[in-house]
């Protein structure tokens, strides 16, 4: 690693960027260059790249871990990563495709964002090579991309980190307002099953005030600020949902209705909903680096089958299946959580409502932790002696801005693909092909025989914009009509 005096803040400055910087003031021809990112000091003593270098060394040599994971934890992490309440919005997004068009999508979609991760992580694994250094995640590793990239994308390395990180906040805080509503919706389809016949208790209040008094008790929870105290409530969380989807298959199961009441294909203006909901449930990507960075044996996190290919291929028969059935039960009825087509007047289909209700809910507390901690990282530096304080209240703000989006929009079904197209169709699609374009540009046959990883990548580009642009229009147009 290289270090350099800074005058103005009396320290050595060793920042990814700066590191990356030093190491590549050079271009590829090792001819010096006069300026980059905006220095105009002369930079004829800094030496070039050698590759063969690069390539000698082996990250995952150097990587010290106090507790490496192995293979199996790995897998169990990731599948507890991938396997979140989009599961729930699967039928819906089966309704919106048909049948059997939604099956081979859900496939397809599966397997280009499996194919993404694996971009993404070859491509860290190459650039930690370059700069030497044990592990990168998913900001680094854009950050590093430019850096170590053509001299003209060079200025946009700090950008492109910047739009990763505020890209997972957006993301993040998204699924935090997904699950206010989801939250309400199946407390309030209990309630009203009781209170229809107890005229001491509130019926049929609107969603929107039990959202509000969900309010002191998603405070409280995200004060805390400890991930290991929440360990046990997400412990709790699994154990819920884990035993909810059993029941929910139950019902599932039960009377199923012939093939041939169903539609093959739904038509092309509901394909984009359908591509925002599918891409909201199977888009892990946010989880990936930091577990490949903690594996004991990194090699087998993108191998054949390799950890990556095998967690991936059950959380999308998986995410298929449920989909496939649960549009198959309730057709057109189907809602924007599976759970709110089960029996309100049996026991049973009120206990998954309620467990997966509470499992969301301490999953909120989870999700909010890591755009917490982007921001936090961010914005600490300006507060000085009063740091708690300016925690705690930024915490507060948060959940209650999160509150607020929630109850704006309460439409849980177009909430869902604007999620999924506005944020992911960017970190699951364009952002990984853009960070290997990049990387490998101006390298001896980087991008292959007749540019065939251009091509390729430009074309996930344009699958990912045009995913974003059409999931986005229809499902704030189906906001904005109150469509559920």
């Amino acid at each position: 690693m290289i270090a350099e005096y800074d005058p103005k803040r009396k320290g050595v400055k060793n920042d990814l960027s700066d590191v990356v910087m030093v190491k590549y003031k050079v271009d590829p021809n090792e001819i010096p260059v006069e300026q980059q990112a905006g220095s105009t000091l002369p930079l004829m003593e800094i030496p070039g790249r050698d590759i063969e270098a690069d390539e000698d060394y082996n990250p995952f040599e150097h990587r010290k871990l106090a507790h490496p994971t192995s293979d199996m934890d790995t897998l169990i992490h990731l599948l507890k990563g991938s396997l979140g309440s989009g599961i729930l919005a699967m039928p819906m997004a089966f309704m919106n495709a048909g049948l059997y068009f939604g099956l081979v999508a859900t496939f397809l979609i599966g397997g280009i964002c499996t194919y993404c991760v694996h971009v993404l992580v070859k491509t860290a694994h190459e650039l930690c090579r370059r700069i030497q250094k044990p592990s990168l995640g998913f900001a680094e590793t854009a950050e590093a991309a430019f850096l170590a990239g053509p001299p003209a994308v060079h200025k946009f390395s700090r950008l492109a980190k910047a739009m990763i990180n505020w890209f997972l906040v957006i993301d993040l805080l998204g699924c935090c307002c997904v699950y206010i509503v989801f939250v309400a919706k199946n407390v309030k389809q209990v309630v009203d099953n009781y209170a229809k016949d107890h005229h001491w208790l509130p019926y049929d209040l609107d969603d929107r005030i039990y959202m509000v008094a969900l309010l002191p008790l998603l405070i409280s929870m995200n004060l805390i600020r400890n991930l290991k105290y929440l360990a046990p409530f997400s412990m709790i969380a699994n154990l819920l949902v884990g035993t909810g989807m059993g029941i929910t298959f139950y019902y599932l199961f039960q009377d199923i209705p012939s093939l041939s009441e169903r539609e093959t294909f739904a038509g092309f203006e509901r394909l984009p909903t359908f591509f925002g909901t599918a891409i909201f449930a199977l888009e892990g990507i946010g989880v990936v680096m930091p577990l490949e960075n903690n594996m004991k044996t990194p090699t087998h996190f993108i191998g054949c089958p390799g950890v990556l290919n095998t967690g991936m291929f059950f959380v999308v028969s998986l995410y298929a299946l449920v989909g496939f059935f649960g549009y198959l039960k309730f057709g057109n009825d189907t809602a924007g959580s599976i759970t709110l087509n089960l029996p309100q007047d049996e026991i049973l289909g009120q206990s998954v409502k309620l467990m997966i209700a509470v499992a969301i809910f301490f999953t909120y507390s989870l999700q909010f932790y890591v755009p917490m901690e982007i921001i936090w990282k961010n914005v600490r530096h300006f507060f000085g002696a009063k740091k708690n304080l300016a925690e705690y209240s930024i915490r507060i703000i948060l959940v209650i801005l999160t509150l607020c989006t929630a109850i704006a929009i309460p439409n849980l079904g177009p909430f869902i693909s604007l999620v999924g197209a506005l944020c992911l169709s960017f970190l699951g699609l364009i952002f990984p092909a853009i960070i290997e374009t990049v990387t490998f540009w101006d390298r001896p046959n980087g991008l292959g025989r007749y540019n065939w990883v251009l091509w390729k990548n430009m074309f996930l580009v344009c699958f990912g914009v045009l995913g974003f642009l059409t999931g986005s229009f229809v499902s704030i147009q189906d906001i904005f009509s109150g469509k559920e």
